[in-house]
Formats: structure tokens, C-alpha cells, sequence
């Protein structure tokens, strides 16, 4: 892993009530839910900067109200067709 330092205001993580431990396991989820809602992650490499299995993530996916199948009409309709 590569360490990437950021730095916030003290208040952040009162105002968040999180210790600055939860608050990277958080934003790192966030992250990763916000990246594959808009396409731009797999959900297996969401699930990895999130820190979290698959299945952890789907159960992330649910807590942020973000559907776990991220598929428009055309490639949904594609899959079922490649389905034999």
C-alpha cells in the first residue's frame, strides 16, 4: 500500500463523533461507494480501497441507499442475452 497523507481540522471529527481512526475507515468507504455508483470501479475494486470483503461492501452499498447492481437497460439486457 502507498500512505496518503491528509490533513482536516480537529473539528471534523468531533463534529463527525468519530476518532480520526474511524474517520479514514469511513471516508475510505465512502470513497469507494461514491467511485462505483458512478462507474468509474468494478465492485471487486471498490471493495478492495474500501478495506472490505464483497460482501462487507454490498452490506456498505445498502447503508449509503446505492443499488449493488450498477447496470444500465442496454448491458443488463446484454448480459441476460450472453446467459447459455
Amino acid at each position: 500500500m502507498i500512505p496518503v497523507t491528509v490533513e482536516f481540522p480537529e473539528s471534523v471529527f468531533s463534529a463527525l463523533r468519530k476518532n480520526p481512526n474511524e474517520f479514514i475507515v469511513e471516508m475510505r468507504i465512502a470513497a469507494a461507494v461514491k467511485w462505483y455508483e458512478l462507474g468509474e470501479i468494478s465492485q471487486n475494486k471498490a471493495s478492495e480501497v474500501a478495506g472490505l470483503s464483497r460482501y462487507e461492501f454490498i452490506n456498505a452499498l445498502s447503508r449509503y441507499r446505492v443499488d449493488f447492481m450498477q447496470y444500465s437497460a442496454e448491458e443488463l439486457a446484454q448480459e441476460i442475452a450472453n446467459v447459455d
